[in-house]
């Protein structure tokens, strides 16, 4: 079976108190909209995963407990302060390090780490979702990448095929 790796990145955050600092910076009451309908497209299209990696800065959390608050089953979830504003190369190695099981993880991160991760990842799947993927990754849009391996340890760059791109937006509206 093949995995499924979604990248998620965090809803529309809140920069109306400048005192407060990046790392604790709460959603804004639109990312607290749109997080809700992203776990429900989601768990439409049987993209619930197994395991979830995220960031520990607020917004993150936020946003995972508000895209999962409708789920069936509740994710294995890992908070992880490194994934806090971390490069590619560093998220793909926790996603390496999961081993064999779940076949889906979720990796809840930031820009511009996440939109980098997502398109060096893809090396396949539609054209239009991959230009769409490379022009914008807004806040709250996910990915979906799927890799023909048995063992998250054999994920690598340019190995994966994009097989969903959705933002907040395109939910909403239905498209």
């Amino acid at each position: 079976m093949p995995k499924r790796l979604i990248l998620l990145r965090h809803a529309k955050s809140a920069w109306d108190n400048p005192s407060i600092a990046d790392f604790d910076r709460p959603l804004s009451s639109r990312g607290r909209k749109a997080a809700p309908l992203v776990g429900a497209y989601l768990a439409r299209h049987g993209l619930v995963p197994g395991l979830v990696l995220s960031s520990s800065a607020k917004r993150a959390i936020e946003t995972l407990d508000l895209v999962c608050a409708g789920w069936p089953t509740k994710p294995s979830i890992r908070k992880l302060k490194n994934l806090y504003l971390a490069m590619p190369r560093e998220m793909l190695r926790r996603v390496q390090s999961v081993g064999r099981e779940p076949d889906c993880v979720m990796l809840v991160g930031h820009n511009p780490g996440i939109a980098d991760l997502a398109n060096w990842l893809c090396s396949q799947g539609k054209a239009e979702q991959r230009a769409n993927l490379a022009r914008k990754f807004p806040t709250g849009a996910i990915a979906a990448i799927e890799f023909d391996v048995e063992d998250w340890g054999d994920v690598d760059a340019e190995s994966g095929r994009l097989v969903d791109f959705a933002t907040p937006k395109q939910i909403e509206h239905g498209e």
